[in-house]
């Protein structure tokens, strides 16, 4: 016995052979579309997870901190090239040492960067090489000397820096005759840490005035 054709509640009779094609063609297609999005956040998910587990397995903490500059070493290597003796402060072990080179273009110096502390700023020693009476006042960006200070037996000319920005931030400086050498003492610094730096070369210049004058007199 034939069954009678089912009805449709949305049709209030029974679907044609076309409604019924169309029917399951529409079916199809949002399972399909539903397999779609299905895939594709799973695939999103899956991204998400190799992400997350880089991030976690990429080793973290800080950066090592660099190796400390040995500034006596350095110095002996350029006495060593350049022929000369050259200062080496004797500052403060917590003075940290920033660069320690030979700089300069018409006069090459020996130079070494200190930061005292954080709140000092920065602190450069300097040695010019058979440097010319201007030189102090070329690196200073034309500051003249203000005043002299006696520093451990030894004079020195302190600068006047009217604008520090003008000067690289300069804002202090003293300057001594070290033989045929100059020695600069410079920087972003309080009183105190350049007077504390001139009296650690003390000695020093002394020893190179000392050899400037006996080589004179042979």
């Amino acid at each position: 016995m034939a069954q009678n054709p089912k009805i449709v509640a949305e049709l209030g009779r029974p679907e044609t052979p076309d409604e019924a094609t169309a029917r399951k063609a529409e079916s199809s297609r949002v399972y399909r579309a539903s397999q779609n999005t299905r895939n594709l956040i799973a695939a999103l998910l899956a991204t998400l997870a190799v992400v997350v587990i880089i991030i976690f397995a990429v080793p973290r903490g800080e950066r090592p901190p660099a190796e400390p500059i040995d500034v006596a070493a350095i110095a002996q290597n350029i006495e060593s090239a350049e022929g000369r003796t050259v200062i080496v402060p004797d500052v403060p072990e917590e003075w940290l040492v920033n660069r320690a080179s030979i700089e300069g273009d018409s006069t090459a110096a020996w130079t070494i960067v200190y930061v005292p502390d954080e709140v000092s700023g920065f602190l450069r020693v300097a040695q010019g090489f058979d440097a010319d009476p201007a030189w102090p006042t070329r690196v200073l960006s034309g500051a003249s000397v203000q005043s002299t200070v006696t520093i451990e037996g030894l004079e020195w000319d302190r600068y006047k820096i009217p604008d520090p920005a003008r000067a690289g931030n300069i804002s202090a400086a003293l300057s001594t005759q070290a033989g045929n050498d100059t020695i600069l003492i410079y920087g972003s610094t309080d009183d105190e840490s350049l007077e504390l730096a001139a009296a650690s070369v003390a000695e020093q210049v002394l020893a190179l005035r000392d050899d400037a004058a006996g080589g004179e007199s042979k």
